[in-house]
């Protein structure tokens, strides 16, 4: 029996099937991170369509950490009644939402925030601007920063937390040798640089209770010289679990997250090998993105253990009803020809498809 449309546990909260949206920058909030009304259509969207359980996109949890114009804030009690709207539209149709919370660090917009900032000093090739070195009372404030926006996930009825800690933003800059070149316990070796994802999440427990589901999406691996290796990226997986993580998505770090050309079952799942690694290392759930496509590839990732669920963003983008397609049996594998043309070209337009379909619909 298949396992995709079978119940799934994270901590205590009970998915109804395996298939989760992953986080997805929407761009659809106003200038102060709240969020527009086009966001409750979307998320109304993925409820009735089928997922398990959608992970908002990527919430600021202070001002200096904006990744981007349009981005959802968490940042201030002011927003709670705001996001407890979304909380509540995806509850009005029997789903389930976890909120991303994050810092942008070394990677904010120069149209969201005068300065960057990082554990260290840096200017590599690939940033826009220099970021400056965090003091230690930065640092203090931005765990508690974390701490906050979990509160007020909770306060607003959203059923956990997602910590992002992938894709080059500051959780993933602490445990990178790449850019944290601290000297203090904040850096040096691996237990150094994870030092900044444990007191977030030991801060994060403090506010939000044991029993609050508490997620991360982790770069295992930063894929560029010098930076976290896989063996280091595994030894951040098997600590989660006594830091309280209740479930780990499985990303890249301060690589490239997003690849095109998904043509055929052969270039989907491609982090798998990094899951099937980390399954030796926790018993945590294992949630995994990267290019799935096909029903049958996900069924057989399921069903080989390498992961407990799967998550998708641009075929949700595509087509938020996917999973009760998929369920229903009129669909075999999502119509997202993978351009990655998903971005807004204006602001308020928003996250949307623009893609011609690979296939009509019966």
């Amino acid at each position: 029996m298949s396992l995709l449309f079978t119940p799934g546990s994270i901590g205590t909260l009970t998915l109804p099937n395996r298939l989760v949206r992953s986080a997805t920058a929407e761009n659809m909030a106003d200038a102060d991170g709240v969020p527009r009304p086009q966001l409750k259509t979307v998320y109304r969207e993925l409820v009735r369509g089928g997922v398990g359980l959608i992970i908002s996109g990527h919430m600021y949890v202070h001002p200096g950490g904006k990744a981007h114009p349009e981005m959802t804030g968490i940042y201030s009690d002011e927003l709670i009644p705001a996001l407890a709207e979304l909380a509540a539209v995806v509850h009005g149709e029997g789903g389930l939402i976890v909120s991303q919370v994050n810092h942008g660090g070394m990677q904010c917009s120069r149209r969201t925030v005068r300065e960057t900032i990082a554990p260290s000093a840096t200017d590599m090739p690939f940033l826009k601007r220099p970021a400056r070195g965090m003091t230690h009372t930065d640092i203090l404030q931005m765990v508690d920063a974390f701490a906050q926006a979990a509160r007020r996930a909770k306060e607003a009825g959203f059923d956990g937390v997602q910590l992002h800690g992938a894709h080059g933003y500051l959780v993933s800059q602490f445990l990178s040798p790449l850019v944290n070149k601290r000297r203090d316990e904040w850096g040096g070796n691996l237990e150094g640089r994870m030092h900044f994802l444990r007191s977030v999440c030991q801060a994060v427990r403090t506010q939000v209770g044991p029993d609050y589901p508490l997620l991360v999406k982790l770069g295992v691996v930063d894929d560029k010289e010098s930076g976290l290796t896989l063996e280091e990226g595994l030894q951040v997986v098997a600590a989660l679990k006594a830091m309280g993580i209740d479930a780990v998505e499985i990303s890249v770090g301060l690589g490239t997250s997003t690849r095109k050309g998904i043509h055929s079952q052969e270039d989907e799942a491609y982090f798998r090998p990094w899951a099937r690694q980390a399954r030796t290392v926790t018993d945590l759930p294992i949630i995994l993105v990267g290019g799935f496509r096909s029903r049958s590839v996900i069924e057989e990732v399921l069903a080989s253990g390498d992961a407990d669920f799967i998550s998708m963003c641009r075929p949700l983008i595509c087509e938020p009803d996917l999973p009760e397609r998929i369920r229903l049996g009129l669909q075999e594998r999502s119509s997202c020809i993978s351009a990655n043309l998903c971005w807004p070209e204006k602001d308020g337009e928003g996250m949307a498809c623009k893609c011609p379909l690979e296939k009509s619909r019966e």
